[in-house]
């Protein structure tokens, strides 16, 4: 039997009155993430820090990692060398997780308490309130990004403006929740608004309100969950937020580019093994008129890393895209099973996916990585001129990461390569397509593509960070109304099947209308407080479609954040 509220019935039956100790978890767009990308490299052979492809992080597993690195730097031992930094990012990660650190020792702790606060106000250095008892803790925040652009060739005002606040807390130590709202408005640069009319989409948003000409949005963006443990090893959580799969900048499994959906997620972690399954609830379709309802498809998704030497972890994912009348279909639901071979018994009406992935830790310095892709795989269609068939999709990713680069002390370099043939992530329909209210669930550029990316990381004082990117792309685009595989929207079926493929064979990567972009940005951000970011950002784009003129752009912003991340236009 099926029914549209799977997820919850799905999540009360593991539900057990015999709850352990549990863990909530650290945004995506947290700062600590940095650091511990840099720990995971230092250390090497570290079980937990090299567990970490899913994300967000668990803040109890990191936070004891950083604990027992902090207990060895108190006993005069600087076994990873740690630089000055290093070690104040580590108190910060100890000061916005302090439920779950065993350690208050003001020879490394700076507390950055005020004891004559007003109304209880910043009373710890992190959070504006916090209630810290045995019984319950919670923490409330304000949630507040500002930017405002400067955009070359066009008069409009560009801008992001988010206001609300975020709670997070534990009851009995045994349930954590946590909970952010935000009023958001945008009106957004060239590539937003390229997207928007490609796609009729918001990045980020699901229901929308826009003006006249839309080139001005309103959106809420609410996401939360509550999670448990089952076991010592089995962690729980339900919720509306999203989630990062990979090891890269970007992820070919599951990124972070499409706004909040409702999601059940089991994390089995143990010995040398990480296992999460997410059920989700996705959107086909976003719909500017809050008061209509928008009609859902779901997916259940599975992937499973294993450290199989101390430096080298490979990885496992499955996923599968689907739409039912009546709900969930149940025969997803099993938490160990492979999807691929449901889905064939079910008839194949679905979108399944499955993908392999690696990365090594070397010399303490350096980290590698990679990700393939499948959504279509026939041996006989890979070699000779048959390896341009049109059902010939994959994606593949390989990177490296490069911490103190030539010496320099929190230097650190990364450099990735993408490549996505076309088709990949599309279906006969939106329900089954690899997206969530028309917005890519993987890269969000699309498919039939190549790019070259490069990121520099410099923090060379405690709360001045200095970030850059630079990202290179080539990509065939749909020409004369025909589909040659790169929007993950698009029907695939060809077009006397009512689809807009044009044939079957002759589709090498770039078919259609080739275009270039370029994408170079650089960011200065300084912590005035915990948490509380002034920015600066210059961004210098250009981009040409083959028989069109070039467009170049540059934009400069200033912005202000609070608990919250800085809006990126990286697509």
């Amino acid at each position: 039997m099926q029914n549209r509220h799977s997820l919850l019935w799905l999540a009360i039956a593991f539900f057990s009155t015999s709850l352990y100790a549990q863990t909530t978890y650290l945004p995506l767009w947290s700062k600590e993430g940095w650091l511990l990308e840099r720990l995971e490299i230092k250390a090497q052979s570290n079980n937990d820090l090299n567990l970490s492809t899913v994300k967000p992080y668990m803040r109890k597993a990191y936070v004891e990692v950083a604990d027992s690195l902090r207990i060895k730097l108190l006993q005069k031992q600087n076994p990873l060398n740690l630089s000055e930094v290093d070690k104040y990012n580590l108190n910060r990660l100890q000061a916005n997780s302090s439920e779950y650190s065993s350690i208050s020792d003001a020879r490394i702790l700076k507390s950055w308490k005020n004891e004559e606060s007003m109304a209880g106000f910043y009373k710890t250095r992190a959070n504006a309130i916090e209630v810290n008892n045995p019984k319950f803790y919670m923490v409330v925040n304000p949630a507040i990004s500002i930017q405002q652009t400067n955009e070359s060739n066009y008069d409009e005002q560009v801008y992001f403006r988010a206001f609300g606040a975020s709670v997070r807390g534990l009851i009995n130590k045994k349930i954590g929740f946590n909970f952010q709202a935000t009023a958001n408005s945008e009106a957004g640069p060239l590539p937003f608004r390229r997207f928007y009319d490609s796609n009729l989409a918001v990045p980020g948003a699901v229901k929308f309100s826009t003006n006249s000409d839309s080139t001005r949005f309103s959106y809420a963006d609410i996401r939360g969950s509550i999670n448990w443990n089952v076991t010592k090893y089995i962690n729980m959580q339900l919720g509306r937020d999203q989630h990062f799969i990979g090891n890269g900048y970007r992820s070919l499994y599951l990124s972070n580019f499409a706004g909040p959906y409702n999601f059940f997620k089991i994390n089995t972690r143990i010995w040398k093994l990480n296992y999460t399954n997410i059920y989700t609830q996705f959107t086909s379709s976003p719909y500017p008129d809050f008061n209509k309802a928008t009609p859902q498809k779901y997916s259940s998704m599975h992937h499973l890393s294993v450290n199989v030497t101390k430096w080298l972890t490979v990885g496992g994912f499955e996923a599968v895209i689907f739409g039912r009348e009546n709900g969930y279909d149940f025969s997803y639901m099993l938490p160990v099973i492979f999807l691929r071979s449901i889905e064939q018994q079910n008839g194949s009406p679905d979108n399944a996916n499955i993908g392999f992935d690696v990365k090594a830790n070397i010399m303490k310095r350096l980290q590698v990585y990679g990700v393939i892709m499948l959504d279509e795989f026939k041996k006989d269609e890979l070699v000779g001129e048959s390896r341009n068939w049109w059902g010939n999709k994959q994606a593949f990713q390989v990177g490296a990461k490069y911490v103190d680069a030539f010496g320099v002390k929190n230097l650190d370099l990364q450099a990735e390569f993408n490549q996505i043939r076309p088709f990949m992530y599309q279906f006969r329909d939106t329900t089954g397509a690899y997206t969530h209210a028309l917005q890519p669930l993987a890269h969000p550029i699309g498919a039939n593509l190549r790019e070259i990316l490069g990121v520099v990381r410099w923090q060379p004082m405690d709360r001045l960070y200095i970030h850059g990117r630079l990202n290179l792309w080539k990509q065939g685009l749909d020409s004369a109304g025909y589909n040659f595989g790169a929007n993950p929207n698009e029907d695939y079926r060809k077009i006397n099947t009512g689809g807009q493929r044009p044939r079957d064979a002759n589709f090498p990567m770039f078919a259609g209308q080739p275009a270039n972009g370029f994408n170079g940005v650089i960011t200065a951000s300084y912590e005035v407080a915990e948490n509380m970011f002034l920015e600066v950002n210059y961004n210098l784009r250009s981009y040409k479609e083959t028989d069109l003129e070039k467009v170049n752009t540059s934009m400069f912003s200033l912005g202000f954040r609070w608990n919250m991340f800085r809006k990126d236009y990286d697509y």
